[in-house]
């Protein structure tokens, strides 16, 4: 059950950003500071990209664990209330994500997702996306 009122819940949620998220932000200083230069938010390209290596072909996503379902991951929880909302619309997300990596691949580029859980090792993910870049 849950414990807002309706307008509760709709003021909560509106402060849920799309663009610009702590996580992003903090793959975006790490981008930046091993000297790699990026677009930010593709808009011509399927999906809208967090970064875009326009040079590389290559896009990277910075993915919310809960948003995008991260399997196996603790930050993956399934809500306790209005699951039949909550679980179609979190496997919808996981859906669209591979559609668009699959435009992304047909049209020539390469993509990588970078889940929320691991900014926690900021130098293991600066070698897999050093690796993904070069």
């Amino acid at each position: 059950m849950d414990t807002m009122t309706k307008a509760e819940r709709s003021e909560r949620m509106a402060l849920i950003r799309s663009k610009d998220t702590k996580p992003e932000l903090a793959v975006r200083r790490l981008i930046h500071g091993m000297g790699y230069r990026y677009r930010l938010h593709g808009k011509g390209l399927p999906g809208r990209p967090d970064l875009v290596f326009a040079g590389r072909s290559k896009v990277i996503f910075v993915h919310g664990c809960f948003w995008h379902l991260h399997r196996n991951c603790s930050r993956c929880r399934p809500p306790k209330s209005r699951r039949d909302y909550w679980q179609p619309k979190l496997e919808n997300n996981a859906a669209r994500d591979k559609l668009v990596r699959q435009q992304l691949r047909r049209l020539g580029w390469g993509s990588m997702i970078i889940w929320e859980c691991e900014i926690e090792n900021l130098e293991r993910l600066a070698r897999r996306i050093k690796a993904y870049l070069e």
